[in-house]
C-alpha cells in the first residue's frame, strides 16, 4: 500500500567508536582499582579467558576466520528425538511413539537399540516408510544384517544414519567389526541421505571430557576409520562420505557451540591431510542434549539446561538435534516431557528463529579467538594421540584424561566453584520426589556417570535414612555412593560452614576404595571399603557363591543385626569430619541443621 513506511537503513554513524583502550579504562574504573586481570578465567580446556575482546582479537589470530557455510539456506537442522529399544523388545512401543511424534512436529527417529535380533523392521516400515522417513539407528552388533534388513523391505534408498562405532566403544574382534562396517559402506554407498558411519563421540561427552578432549577424540576415531576402512573398492573419500558425528552438548553455552565450530574448522584439515577436497570434508553433526549435565534432583530445572545445550547446538551448526525429556533418568517415557523436548526445537525455529543465519557466530570477537583456541588445543591433543599410536592403542590413555577432566568437575561442583541450580546451589530441601529413591538406586538403568550423581546419590540416601529414622524401620541399608565420593561429601560439607568452623580438610579414605552409607533407624555412618569387600558383602546378603557372575547394587538391605555384623567383618572403615560426625554432616547437607 502507498501509505506503508519504508524502512530506514540501520547505521550506527553517531555513535563513536570505542577502542580497546577505553573499554580497560572503562573496566578499571568498574573494578574501583583492582586488577582486571582477576576477572581472567582459567578454562577446563587448559587456556584462560579475558574479561573482554575487541578488533584486535580478530587481528591476533593465525588466519582470519570465515563463515561457515551450510548446503543450504539458513541453518536448517531436523528435529529427530531418540528412542530406546530394551532388549528383547520388538520396538513396536517406541515406533508408535516414533509416528505419533512424526504427526506432531518431530523430522525424524533415532531408535537406540540394545539389540537388533527383535526389532519389528517390517512394523517399522509400514508406520515409518523406510524411503521417506529420517531414520537413525544406534546398534552395538551386526550392522550389516540390519541394513539388509532395511533393505529387504523393498527400500532402495535409505534416509538417516547408522551408529555403530567399534573403535570408541572398544569392541572386541575389530578386524571383524571393520569388515561388518565394510558392507556397511558398501550397501549404502549411493545413498545420498543416509550416512553409514557414525562416530559416538557423546561416549566421551557424557563421561566429563573437557571440549577440547571431545573434539580431538572424535578426531583420533575419524583417522582410524579413514587409515583402516579403504580397500581397493572402497576408496577414502567413500568413508569420508560416510561419516557423521554424533556429540554431547553441555550446559556451557558458548563453549558448547565454539566447539562444534572448532570440530567442523578441524575435521577440514584432517580431511585435507587425507587428500579429500573442501566439498568431501563437509562434517554432518548430530548433537543431543547430554545425559551428563542431568539431574534427579529439582528435576524441572534440566528444562532450563536442555534450553541452552540446544540453542548451543543449532548456533553451532548442527544438523540433527535431539532433546532429551526432562525426567528421562527417573520416568518411564510419557507424553507430557516428550512433547516439551520435541517442542523445544520448533521454538527455536520458529519463534526464536535461530535458523534463519547459517553462521550467527561469524565475527564475533570472542566465539571466533574461543573457536581458535580450542580447535589448538584439541589438535594438540589429537597429534600427541597419533603420534603415540592412535586409537585404539591410546584409547586407554584417552579414557584416563577423560576420568581426571571428570573428577575435576566433580570436585567443582562439591566446592560451589561450579554451580548447578537446584544440586548445589538453591536446593529445594523440601523437595518431594517424583519417583521412589530405593527403587531408583536400585535401579540398573539409573546413570551412575554424571556429573551430579555423587550428589544425588548423598541426597537420596539421606533421604532414605531420614525416613527410616522418622518411622523406626527397622531394617538397615548400605548404599554405595562411589569411589572418590567421600572427598565429595567433605568439600560439600565445609561449604556450608562459616570459615571460623571450618576444620582442616584431609583425606577421608584411601585411594581406589569405594565410598557408602550404613543407614539404620538409630545412625548413618559414612563409611569406606574396597570394591572386593563390598563385593562380598553383597554376596553374603544375597546368597551368592563366589562362582555365579554378579554385579552388586547400589542399594543394600537387611535386618539391622545382620548388617551391622557383615559390615564388621567385611572390614569396612568410618571416616569421620573433624569435630562433627556423620550424622551431623548428613543433616546439615540435608539442610536439617
Amino acid at each position: 500500500m502507498s501509505d506503508t513506511p519504508r524502512s530506514a537503513p540501520v547505521t550506527f554513524s553517531e555513535f563513536e567508536p570505542v577502542t580497546t583502550a577505553a573499554w580497560q579504562a572503562r573496566i578499571e574504573r568498574d573494578l574501583k582499582g583492582a586488577d582486571p586481570a582477576t576477572l581472567r578465567w582459567n578454562t577446563p580446556d587448559g587456556f584462560a579467558l579475558e574479561p573482554f575482546y575487541h578488533l584486535e582479537a580478530l587481528s591476533a589470530l593465525a588466519e582470519q576466520p570465515a563463515p561457515q557455510l551450510h548446503a543450504g539456506p539458513g541453518n536448517r537442522w531436523r528435529n529427530v528425538p531418540a528412542y530406546h529399544v530394551p532388549a528383547l523388545s520388538n520396538g513396536h512401543e517406541a515406533i508408535m511413539r516414533a509416528a505419533d511424534a512424526m504427526a506432531r512436529g518431530a523430522e525424524g527417529a533415532h531408535f537406540v537399540l540394545t539389540d537388533t535380533t527383535s526389532f519389528d523392521i517390517g512394523f517399522l516400515h509400514q508406520h515409518l516408510p523406510l524411503s521417506d522417513t529420517y531414520i537413525g539407528y544406534s546398534i552395538t552388533a551386526a550392522p550389516a544384517e540390519l541394513v539388509r534388513s532395511l533393505l529387504a523391505t523393498g527400500t532402495s534408498e535409505l534416509s538417516g544414519f547408522l551408529q555403530f562405532d567399534p573403535v570408541t566403544c572398544h569392541m572386541p574382534d575389530l578386524p571383524g567389526q571393520l569388515r561388518e562396517l565394510r558392507e556397511v559402506l558398501r550397501l549404502t554407498r549411493d545413498m545420498a541421505d543416509f550416512r553409514g558411519l557414525t562416530l559416538d563421540s557423546a561416549y566421551f561427552g557424557n563421561r566429563g571430557a573437557t571440549a577440547s578432549q571431545q573434539i580431538a577424540f572424535a578426531l583420533a576415531t575419524a583417522a582410524t576409520y579413514l587409515s583402516e576402512l579403504p580397500t581397493d573398492d572402497l576408496t577414502v573419500a567413500d568413508v569420508a562420505a560416510a561419516m557423521r558425528v554424533h556429540t554431547a552438548i553441555n550446559p556451557n553455552y558458548f563453549f558448547e557451540l565454539a566447539k562444534l565450530r572448532a570440530l567442523r574448522r578441524l575435521w577440514a584439515t584432517l580431511g585435507h591431510a587425507f587428500g579429500l577436497s573442501s566439498e568431501a570434508v563437509q562434517v554432518p553433526i548430530l548433537a543431543e542434549t547430554a545425559s551428563w549435565s542431568q539431574t534427579t534432583l529439582d528435576s524441572h530445572t534440566n528444562l532450563l539446561r536442555v534450553t541452552t545445550e540446544a540453542m548451543s547446538a543449532v548456533l553451532g551448526g548442527a544438523d540433527v538435534l535431539s532433546v532429551r525429556p526432562f525426567d528421562t533418568l527417573f520416568q518411564e517415557p510419557n507424553d507430557f516431557s516428550d512433547r516439551l523436548a520435541r517442542n523445544l526445537s520448533v521454538l527455536l525455529r520458529e519463534e526464536a528463529g535461530l535458523g534463519t543465519v547459517a553462521d550467527p557466530a561469524a565475527g564475533s570477537y570472542y566465539l571466533e579467538t574461543l573457536t581458535d583456541q580450542l580447535a589448538r588445543e584439541a589438535w594438540a591433543l589429537f597429534q600427541r594421540l597419533e603420534a603415540e599410536g592412535g586409537f585404539p592403542a591410546t584409547l586407554s590413555l584417552a579414557l584416563r584424561e577423560l576420568h581426571q577432566a571428570a573428577q575435576a568437575q566433580f570436585r567443582r561442583i562439591a566446592n560451589g566453584e561450579q554451580v548447578v541450580v537446584g544440586t548445589n546451589r538453591f536446593q529445594n530441601v523440601r523437595e518431594q520426589f517424583d519417583f521412589n529413591p530405593k527403587k531408583l538406586l536400585r535401579s540398573r538403568e539409573f546413570d551412575s556417570t554424571r556429573a551430579t550423581y555423587p550428589s544425588e546419590v548423598l541426597r537420596l540416601a539421606t533421604s532414605m535414612h531420614f525416613e527410616r529414622r522418622e518411622k523406626k524401620k527397622k531394617r538397615a541399608a548400605v548404599v554405595l555412593l562411589g569411589s572418590h565420593t567421600n572427598q565429595l561429601i567433605v568439600e560439600s560439607f565445609l561449604r556450608l560452614l562459616p570459615d571460623t568452623e571450618q576444620p582442616d580438610l584431609r583425606e577421608s579414605h584411601p585411594e581406589g576404595t569405594l565410598s557408602v552409607l550404613f543407614s539404620s533407624a538409630e545412625e548413618a555412618t559414612l563409611m569406606y571399603a574396597t570394591p572386593e569387600q563390598f563385593g562380598r558383602l553383597s554376596r553374603y546378603l544375597y546368597k551368592l557363591p563366589t562362582e555365579v557372575p554378579f554385579v552388586p547394587p547400589a542399594l543394600l538391605t537387611a535386618d539391622l543385626a545382620t548388617m551391622q555384623e557383615a559390615v564388621r567383618v567385611f572390614g569396612f572403615k568410618e571416616f569421620t569430619v573433624h569435630g562433627y560426625s556423620t550424622e551431623e554432616v548428613l543433616a546439615r547437607l540435608q539442610g536439617k541443621k
